[in-house]
């Protein structure tokens, strides 16, 4: 399959039908979607979910979600995505970053990692003139994952979501990274600490 990205433990590809147990697995896991939304079916996924992806890399070429697999082991741990945002007023070059990652994957660097490299693929090679990324307010480790990557905070904000989860009280907040801060950010006297949704289905 073909490679998308490269990085020292990761290997992100397009998905294909062959994903299907893979992606229900974790979108059906309860601790994985505690601020993502409610378990997905077999049925859905396969029906919804994957179709969504395979037809955005159609749509949008260059862009989309794309499998991360751990290359020491070759196991599936999740998905990013790095794609346009889906609201109509999204302004040209505006790219949404995300991910989703196995229970089994987490604290190992490996979302910060698979995001760094999206980060960096996108200003080098992709046009893209800022990346965006959202998560609910209470989502600490998700922030956290962002404000590695060298996102800022741009703005909390409150959505109105038919099916609220536990904490959505407080809403969502935006973080945010434009190519000209990431440039800076790359020069040696840069001061920052950087190293360098139609709603999408569930």
């Amino acid at each position: 399959m073909t490679t998308y990205l490269d990085t020292d433990r990761l290997r992100l590809r397009r998905f294909t039908g062959a994903d299907l147990d893979d992606v229900h697995a974790l979108h059906s896991d309860p601790a994985v979607l505690r601020y993502l939304g409610r378990p997905a079916t077999r049925e859905y996924v396969r029906d919804t979910t994957l179709p969504w992806y395979l037809d955005l890399y159609e749509r949008i070429p260059g862009f989309g979600y794309f499998a991360a697999i751990e290359k020491a082991t070759e196991a599936f741990l999740g998905w990013f995505l790095f794609r346009p945002p889906m609201a109509e007023n999204a302004p040209p070059g505006e790219i949404e970053l995300g991910y989703r990652l196995r229970q089994a994957a987490w604290g190992r660097g490996f979302a910060t990692e698979g995001s760094v490299g999206l980060v960096d693929k996108g200003f080098t090679g992709l046009g893209v003139q800022r990346v965006i990324a959202t998560t609910m307010t209470v989502n600490r480790g998700s922030r956290r994952v962002m404000e590695k990557v060298g996102l800022r905070y741009v703005r909390t904000f409150h959505p109105d979501w038919p099916d609220p989860l536990e904490g959505s009280e407080h809403g969502e907040v935006e973080y945010a990274l434009t190519r000209d801060e990431w440039r800076r950010s790359r020069t040696p006297s840069a001061a920052g600490p950087w190293p360098a949704p139609a709603t999408p289905p569930r």
